[in-house]
């Protein structure tokens, strides 16, 4: 297999596309406005990225594999890479696609950047809840990430109705029943990641597919499935956008609120999986023989029982001392019994995920994505959340994965102090009920 940091020494700046270069810089630009990298010229930028390399020994330089992958045209990928291809297709449920293109169109470049945004649009355009969108897209930079673009086959996104499939060339690189629970990056591409990750599209600690079973979960739906051919050497992935059919008994109900780890994830008794046929994810289109999830689930479902850290890293702040799930001790605050002694919420320190509809945690997206934001974007944020409903400090804390005492410290009580927000119980500081509520009078004045 091609390194993705091979120095291509015949293939200079003649043979890449400058309209897709131009549209990187100025995303990069956008993301990284004070970046000492904005002044530089097309080639030492290049250099600086990753998509251009120096040999040494030669004083010799051209394109990297991966520079050649993300700005240049199809024709010229496939002189060095045969099997390069890329498809998004679409159907209503038929064999007809009703959209379709390919890196072979010839009426865009073909490249994996431009594909990207290609899908990104397409994906915004007809996802209406953003969440579901930003875990598709999600998929997708993963699918680019780690494919094998020497393999055969060519890198592949399928739309039906009741689902989309994800097909790339390239096994997997770590086990596939800890693929949604690890937290330990394996890369096949490292170029490609650091240039996807300089735009802030991907990370390098292997959590991308661990939220979007997270965002799946809390939307209810199957199980997100994941096949493994190895005669054909291709990995497919499969987002259903059915929901799960088992009912759910009062006493199973209790078990779900019940069961919530640090970051918002729930998760029902492993016996109760274990009896569930539901679970069992069938991949019709891409495998002839039915597939069981059942025990991947199961051995997935332990991952994260033993897996104590939490999503927001720079906080460190969520189960830093205890494994709550072993020892029953379900809390946000290692100091505390919970999120908020000072207001006295002794009660209860879990989120109750029935009150979390999916339009909060769409409002929330942006703040579950990036963890710099600044404070006028997660004012407004924390703002247009009080809009729909009153809201406790652990449910902020939940929706917008932050500390509780941060959420509070450096928002909820400036947005007090400006008559933004008010309290629920303005004379009971200390309720154990105690909500924030957006301020009406406030728009009005």
């Amino acid at each position: 297999m091609l390194q993705d940091n091979l120095i291509l020494e015949h293939y200079g700046l003649n043979e890449l596309n400058f309209d897709t270069i131009k549209s990187y810089r100025d995303r990069f630009a956008e993301v990284k406005p004070a970046h000492p990298w904005n002044a530089l010229e097309t080639k030492e930028f290049l250099y600086k990225v990753g998509a251009w390399g120096k040999v040494r020994d030669t004083h010799k330089e051209g394109v990297t594999l991966a520079g050649l992958l993300l700005f240049s045209e199809e024709r010229i990928i496939t002189e060095v890479l045969p099997q390069y291809f890329l498809e998004y297709r679409e159907s209503k449920g038929n064999e007809e696609w009703t959209e379709r293109f390919t890196s072979q169109d010839g009426t865009w470049s073909g490249n994996i950047f431009d594909f990207y945004f290609h899908i990104h649009e397409i994906v915004r355009n007809s996802e209406p809840q953003p969440s579901i969108a930003s875990s598709l897209t999600e998929v997708l930079i993963n699918m680019l990430i780690h494919a094998d673009y020497n393999g055969e086959g060519g890198v592949i996104l399928e739309k039906q109705p009741s689902h989309y499939v994800f097909s790339n060339p390239g096994l997997l690189l770590v086990p596939t029943d800890s693929v949604f629970s690890n937290t330990v990056s394996q890369l096949r591409n490292p170029n490609i990641v650091k240039l996807f990750s300089l735009l802030g599209l991907c990370e390098r600690s292997g959590s991308g597919l661990k939220k979007v079973k997270q965002n799946w979960s809390l939307h209810h739906y199957k199980t997100p499935a994941i096949d493994q051919d190895v005669s054909m050497h291709r990995t497919v992935v499969m987002l259903s956008l059915s929901t799960q059919e088992r009912q759910v008994s009062s006493s199973e109900k209790d078990t779900y609120n019940t069961s919530i780890d640090d970051s918002g994830n729930n998760f029902k008794d492993v016996e109760k999986y274990q009896n569930t046929p539901e679970n069992d994810v069938e991949i019709d289109s891409y495998n002839k023989n039915e597939y069981s999830y059942n025990k991947e689930l199961i051995e997935e479902l332990k991952s994260y029982n033993n897996d104590v850290n939490s999503f927001n890293k720079e906080d460190n702040y969520y189960n830093n001392e205890s494994n709550s799930y072993n020892n029953g001790v379900n809390y946000y605050n290692n100091n505390h019994n919970s999120y908020n002694n000072e207001q006295g919420e002794n009660s209860s320190n879990l989120v109750n995920v029935e009150n979390i509809d999916t339009k909060l945690w769409d409002i929330a997206v942006l703040a579950r994505e990036k963890k710099r934001l600044s404070p006028n974007q997660m004012e407004h944020i924390i703002l247009e959340l009080c809009k729909e409903k009153p809201l406790m400090l652990k449910e902020f804390a939940y929706l917008l994965e932050r500390t509780p005492d941060g959420v509070r410290n450096n928002y909820l009580t400036k947005l007090l102090r400006k008559g933004q927000l008010q309290l629920k119980y303005p004379n009971q500081p200390n309720h154990p009920k105690q909500a924030y509520l957006f301020n009406k009078k406030d728009i009005e004045k």
